[in-house]
């Protein structure tokens, strides 16, 4: 009778002398009569079982030297060859996933990230991130970082929308990564802050880490790293403005740490500040409007815009309208 798959403890299985292309191992006794991919998910680790079938699938993975399928059944005593393949050919392309491509060439491409839209897989986040829609429409990405995330040069906020450049090739990620470290890249954003800032302009200089009571946010801190933010006032409501920001650095969370320390949190924002918003907004009002660039491709200097998507217009719509003619369920500032 096949032994009980819940019946040992979950542990690695003993892993033998491996090749420098693969690791093998044997397959434990308490594993008789588990599906392969189920085992491997179980007690191998390292990869999900998603990931495991596509090893097995695309043939990097062999069962006593030969191709085998995930659904094989196993007796225990057999041996396991995995071949070492980037982390990103593990990740399953998804072409239901929107993409709006702005602007390609041989080395990049630039896409509109839409709000809502994690950029690649991490805990909690394993599939329908950006990662998985770019694969789809670009297979030959390819990821410098073995981190699962192809052509990834920076990231945006998951409720962020806007510009977001991609390399596409390992030579490219590294030269875009390059201009971004020279702050050779621009960045521009469009951000509805609480309050009213008086000032036409300002910089916000603060260096920025992570949050000492909670791992989850970042704050302002004298042992952080170096910050700055510049921004210009573009319109001014009763309890909100509107403003433009560049980035010359480009910390995580910079705009919405930066403008909550001064007491201007980003509307709509929960970790940095209330929450509050117009028109019924539901996310962050940051949006990625501007990158200029130059391309690894053709050594052309590139400036790129993306207009503010639609439930971005409608918050400062709400803010614009006389207050007599506002709908009461879009007042929630």
């Amino acid at each position: 009778m096949p032994a009980r798959a819940d019946a040992p403890p979950k542990r690695a299985p003993r892993r033998e002398p491996a090749s420098s292309t693969a690791a093998t191992f044997t397959v434990e006794p308490y594993g008789a009569g588990m599906r392969l991919d189920a085992y491997l998910a179980r007690y191998a680790g390292e990869h999900s079982r998603a990931e495991w079938q596509r090893l097995i699938e695309s043939g990097s993975l062999t069962l006593n030297g030969a191709p085998t399928k995930a659904a094989a059944r196993l007796a225990g005593g057999e041996r396991v060859a995995v071949e070492r393949v980037a982390s990103h050919a593990l990740l399953e392309p998804d072409p239901t996933i929107p993409l709006d491509v702005v602007y390609e060439d041989a080395a990049m491409v630039v896409v509109d990230k839409r709000a809502g839209l994690v950029v690649h897989p991490a805990p909690g986040h394993e599939t329908g991130t950006l990662v998985h829609a770019l694969l789809a429409r670009f297979p030959e990405l390819r990821d410098p970082t073995g981190e699962k995330r192809p052509g990834i040069v920076h990231r945006l906020d998951k409720d962020t929308s806007g510009l977001m450049v991609v390399g596409k090739t390992v030579d490219a990620v590294a030269a875009l990564q390059w201009q971004m470290q020279r702050g050779e890249i621009a960045k521009r954003y469009r951000l509805l802050v609480a309050g009213v800032i008086h000032e036409d302009r300002g910089t916000i200089e603060a260096p920025i880490g992570r949050d000492r009571f909670n791992r989850q946010r970042m704050a302002v801190r004298p042992d952080g790293r170096p910050a700055r933010t510049e921004f210009i006032v573009l319109e001014r409501f009763d309890r909100f403005t509107f403003v433009d920001a560049g980035l010359p650095s480009g910390r995580t969370h910079q705009l919405r740490v930066h403008f909550a320390s001064i007491g201007h949190p980003v509307a709509g924002d929960r970790v940095y500040g209330s929450g509050r918003a117009p028109g019924g907004l539901t996310r962050q009002f940051v949006h990625s409007a501007e990158l200029t660039l130059t391309s690894p491709a053709t050594d052309e200097r590139l400036r790129f815009t993306a207009p503010l998507p639609a439930d971005l217009e409608r918050a400062l719509a709400a803010l614009r309208r006389p207050r007599s003619v506002i709908d009461p369920a879009e007042a929630t500032a």
